[in-house]
């Protein structure tokens, strides 16, 4: 991740130090629904950098309904905010709510909240509509003073929205998902790879491809890696990689034999010869 200005620091850890103590009174005093959106208000604009009356938008209407909270950077929607009673616990319609309004924009992140709790989904574009969860943080446990909290809240200020820092780290967290660390280790290199170093521990033992992939599938892999929507998706990813890979060489294959193909040159004295 970029280095985070010092100015920034400061904001996210004045904030965090300001907002733990009022989040927690109104826990404990159970404030409703309007009331909490009025404290999300004031952690948007305070910790997180967004200006309140320019860049948040209360009560954005979706075909007949409000979605709580947006996010509107130089007039474009960035990302919708459905916040929830600092007393109720975030369940799974909850989510379903949230993802619907989004894909009902065309907007790829979301946020679920109560206050508490903080939620970052990224929507996924298909048929079924579907959802990553990216962030899942529990305001009132973070450490202003804490680099990794601190770096968790910078992907969610204005500042890393603009850098595109959430896309970023969404991105690294799929590569080093069970899903695309399945799709990968079951890749046609990383068994011949595998292959290639059992034939070196075991000289004599003639091992084929086919045999490592069934055994990783059926003894080391978990059968939740291999299947599912997310297993599928991770595979599509690993296979776009490696043709992008093998497009781009061929595409520098081919602009190397242009560059060494010589060039047959006629002088101007040997054409005036053949006159």
């Amino acid at each position: 991740m970029a280095k985070i200005p010092v100015k920034i620091v400061d904001r996210i850890t004045a904030g965090v130090k300001r907002f733990q103590p009022i989040l927690t009174a109104a826990k404990s005093r159970d404030l409703g629904e309007s009331d909490t959106v009025t404290i999300i208000v004031d952690i948007l604009a305070e910790v997180f950098g967004y200006d309140k009356y320019s860049e948040i938008t209360s009560e954005y209407a979706i075909r007949g309904t409000y979605c709580d909270l947006a996010i509107k950077l130089d007039g474009a929607l960035e990302m919708l905010i459905e916040v929830k009673a600092i007393g109720i616990d975030l369940k799974e319609p909850h989510v379903k709510q949230a993802i619907d309004y989004a894909a009902n924009q065309g907007v790829e992140w979301v946020v679920l909240t109560n206050g508490l709790n903080w939620r970052v989904y990224k929507v996924i574009f298909g048929k079924p509509i579907g959802q990553e969860l990216v962030l899942d943080l529990n305001f009132c446990s973070l450490s202003g003073k804490a680099a990794k909290d601190i770096e968790t809240l910078f992907l969610f200020c204005k500042e890393g929205w603009m850098k595109s820092v959430l896309g970023e780290y969404h991105t690294q967290k799929q590569a080093l998902s069970r899903f695309f660390l399945g799709a990968m280790i079951l890749s046609e290199p990383v068994l011949n790879i595998i292959r290639r170093e059992l034939k070196r521990l075991s000289p004599d033992v003639r091992v084929e491809i086919d045999e490592i992939k069934s055994v990783l599938m059926a003894e080391v892999l978990k059968r939740e890696v291999l299947e599912g929507d997310s297993a599928a998706d991770a595979k599509k990813k690993l296979a776009r990689s490696a043709a992008k890979q093998l497009k781009e060489k061929a595409t520098k294959a081919t602009t190397a034999d242009v560059q060494e193909t010589p060039v047959e040159e006629t002088s101007v004295e040997e054409h005036s010869t053949e006159e």
